[in-house]
């Protein structure tokens, strides 16, 4: 649903969207792993730069892995884990019925800087698929894009009309 077409119930919607992205990342970051896995659907899809995982437990397991080795690569000047904290930019949602598909622009930062500063350490885009289940939102699909990863970027044009695309041919099948 475009913009110039949103009704009350599009806005229920994006906030509900907007609170699971919130929620994603509040766990993420205080590695919460089971509040991270309720965000997903049972058949979710995850891919990152690391390659792709397959349901929720899977990605579960993936992300607890990933905490695990960014504690060793992250660390302050004594040198301790560093705390990393994800934020989310703008993003775009488009809603059909109990389908959403989502783009937005995230950013991490670590307390690794000198003086243990904050200091930004990554940035990408999130392209996300999201079904409604039991009157709840959840991804059934995010891939995590790293603007500074060669092959893992959104590439030179608007990712916001290739996340229109998907949704039109989703929306025809």
């Amino acid at each position: 649903m475009s913009q110039d077409q949103a009704t009350p119930t599009y806005a229920e919607d994006r906030a509900a969207i907007e609170d699971l992205m919130g929620r994603y990342l509040f766990a993420l970051d205080w590695n919460d792993f089971e509040t991270f896995g309720q965000t997903f659907t049972d058949d979710a899809e995850f891919e990152y730069a690391r390659g792709t995982a397959h349901g929720r437990d899977a990605i579960v397991e993936t992300i607890r892995g990933f905490k695990e080795r960014i504690g060793s690569i992250y660390t302050d000047e004594q040198g301790n884990p560093a705390i990393l904290r994800h934020v989310l930019a703008q993003t775009v949602i488009r809603v059909e019925g109990d389908r959403a598909w989502a783009t937005a622009l995230w950013w991490e930062m670590a307390n690794n800087g000198p003086g243990n500063a904050p200091l930004v350490g990554t940035f990408g885009t999130y392209e996300d698929e999201l079904r409604r289940e039991g009157g709840r939102w959840k991804f059934s699909r995010r891939r995590v894009l790293n603007e500074f990863l060669e092959g893992r970027g959104t590439g030179p044009d608007n990712p916001v009309l290739a996340m229109d695309a998907r949704a039109e041919a989703a929306a025809a099948a």
